[in-house]
């Protein structure tokens, strides 16, 4: 499917790419804090959302 190269590359890619956002929040924290506080409630209602979405079309489908 895919190629030595083409994996080898795609780990290389990846572990690189994990680095970088980690050092890039790692500096971005405090300002996080700040101005981001309750987002995690706006996930949850997304979650939720998506969910009962999800519910419905499970339902009407029966």
């Amino acid at each position: 499917m895919f190629s030595t190269g083409q994996l080898i590359f795609a780990i290389c890619f990846l572990i690189v790419f994990v680095v970088i956002m980690y050092f890039a929040y790692g500096r971005d924290k405090k300002l996080h804090r700040k101005y981001y506080r309750g987002s995690f409630w706006i996930l949850i209602g997304f979650l939720v959302f998506t969910g009962l979405l999800i519910l419905v079309k499970y339902l009407l489908k029966q």
